[in-house]
């Protein structure tokens, strides 16, 4: 290995400034961690953290070791996809951003699915909303990202690779479950929303708008920053709320929410990936795109049958 295991320990301690949390990445005893990095600051002769004052900062010579520690992971990146391209494969690391319906309820399928046919490829993954990872991505802090909104941004490229449906949900005892509703009757009750930075916020705004309904015009209910908190929120008859279809199938499957649907209304929007403007991408963020756009050809089977609708 080209990167040498302190360095590792200490990069990923760097990153947290939390040795626990380091021991949980690395599948490590915290004072394995602990050791790991008291014998690095004797093998360069300098303290790397101060863990004074009950917090964990870098100390200037920590703080200049971690461009260095950062170069030392891409370089032995670099050196494995290389040897893995000579040889036909691919290997290394692939860092993934995700949106969190996405996140959530599709890449686990992808990222298992993906491994089976590149198994020298070491994934990782984070989550967020659509802005932040669109943010990640062009900080460098992931490789390629899956987002749901209707972005368009000139920094990166954003291609589709599969389509989505919203859906209109409410609690399973209200007078629009399995009901087709109005335009009009979306006033009449509050609307429970994801916060700004949401994919799927900007399609109900978008799709809304373009219905002739203004989000003005709507009863303002609670925003919340995830699916989960929308859904429970619904199940309080707190309001109703429009989500991807994947994110409420276990709660139709068990009764506790319904879907209603709206007159001559239609949610619908696709999942895209992004990554860097410029030439397509190659090695292994090349091979995660082919993959991709081979499963937008194969319906992915739901793990349950939703009822309603």
């Amino acid at each position: 290995m080209i990167e040498n295991f302190r360095i590792r320990v200490f990069r990923t301690v760097a990153h947290h400034l939390n040795f626990s949390r380091a021991a949980e990445e690395l599948l490590l005893t915290q004072p394995a961690v602990t050791q790991q990095i008291k014998a690095l600051e004797d093998q360069i002769g300098v303290s790397l953290f101060d863990r004074g004052g009950g917090r964990i900062v870098l100390t200037p010579g920590g703080t200049a070791l971690l461009p260095f520690a950062e170069q030392m992971k891409n370089l032995e990146s670099e050196a494995l996809v290389a040897v893995a391209g000579a040889y036909g494969g691919h290997a290394g690391e692939l860092s993934i951003g995700a949106s969190q319906t996405i996140g959530q309820y599709l890449l686990p399928r992808f990222v298992a699915a993906f491994v089976k046919t590149h198994p020298k490829i070491h994934v990782t993954a984070r989550s967020g909303n659509t802005d932040q990872m669109l943010e990640a991505l062009v900080a460098g802090d992931i490789q390629i990202a899956l987002i749901e909104g209707p972005e368009q941004r000139r920094d990166v490229h954003i291609e589709a690779f599969m389509e989505d449906q919203l859906v209109l949900v409410v609690p399973a005892n209200h007078g629009w479950a399995e009901q087709e509703i109005t335009l009009e009757d979306l006033r009449t009750e509050p609307l429970l929303m994801r916060e700004f930075g949401s994919g799927t916020r900007r399609i109900i705004e978008s799709c809304l708008a373009k219905a002739g309904l203004k989000m003005k015009e709507l009863t303002p209910g609670m925003e919340l920053d995830s699916n989960e908190g929308l859904l429970n929120a619904v199940e309080a008859g707190l309001g109703y709320t429009f989500v991807s279809r994947w994110a409420v199938r276990n709660q139709l499957a068990l009764g506790t929410l319904k879907l209603s649907r709206v007159k001559g209304l239609k949610f619908s929007r696709s999942f895209s990936m992004a990554y860097p403007a410029g030439p397509e991408p190659v090695g292994n963020v090349g091979a995660f795109r082919g993959f991709l756009l081979a499963q937008s050809l194969k319906p992915i089977k739901r793990t349950s049958k939703p009822s309603g609708r």
